[in-house]
């Protein structure tokens, strides 16, 4: 049975049986691996603990038909215990996993991995406001799925802005002229605060004010599940009021 080995960040758990668990992965390589891990859940597994959700591992599997089984597990960077620890930190890597988890359903790139590595380890040491730090990655992740918001130029006449109209269906801002009634309309700093987001400009994203994270809260977690179709569940357990 041929084997393969991977550096993987955990995405999700499932009980199977007495003992075993089936681990949903993220690989640096493959994408999206599904693997049985057995026996961790006895009291004495020695990798039960290295394949929780946020953790990230390097591990070996032998190559099943429908799933391939986990081998030898060693731990890269054990973010669980920082994260798990924290509620608002918890419940937004929770929703960063379960976008990387839709996202990589039909296909990857290395990319994937890397941002999302790089989120939850922003998220473990505390580097910037918990929201924030999900907002910039929900948008980057779309960027590499092919969906780049537009924040500058009409996306219906190709006219520069600024625009502060933003059409989700439509893929970002539009100008006044063609806004259709009742498109809501961001305040000038909100759209700044996208756009740094987007770029990862963390100077600019840190100083903005409450008001544009709110607004950006609700247009990026709109946004998301407009091109996912499909809702995210652990956006429900995020208290997106501050």
């Amino acid at each position: 049975m041929p084997s393969y080995r991977d550096d993987v960040i955990v995405l999700r758990t499932h009980k199977l049986g007495e003992a075993d668990r089936i681990i949903t992965m993220l690989g640096k390589s493959r994408g999206k691996i599904r693997a049985v891990a057995k026996g961790v859940r006895k009291t004495g597994s020695r990798i039960g603990s290295r394949l929780e959700p946020f953790m990230v591992a390097d591990v070996q599997f032998y190559e099943g038909r429908n799933l391939d089984t986990v081998q030898q597990v060693e731990t890269i960077t054990a973010l669980a215990g920082d994260i798990v620890a924290d509620y608002p930190m918890y419940t937004t890597a929770s929703a960063m996993v379960e976008i990387a988890d839709k996202l990589t359903d039909h296909g990857h790139t290395s990319g994937h991995y890397a941002l999302l590595l790089g989120g939850l380890k922003a998220l473990a040491t505390k580097a910037h406001d918990p929201s924030l730090i999900l907002d910039s990655y929900v948008l980057r992740a779309l960027v590499i799925g092919g969906w780049t918001p537009e924040l500058d130029t009409c996306v219906i006449t190709g006219e520069q802005g600024p625009h502060t109209a933003f059409v989700i269906s439509a893929g970002g801002v539009v100008s006044d002229a063609v806004a259709p009634p009742g498109t809501p309309r961001l305040r000038p700093d909100t759209v700044t605060l996208l756009a740094a987001l987007l770029a990862g400009n963390w100077a600019v994203a840190d100083a903005t004010s409450e008001q544009a994270r709110n607004e950006s809260r609700g247009i990026v977690a709109a946004y998301a599940q407009f091109h996912l179709e499909r809702s995210i569940r652990s956006l429900g357990h995020i208290d997106r009021t501050e």
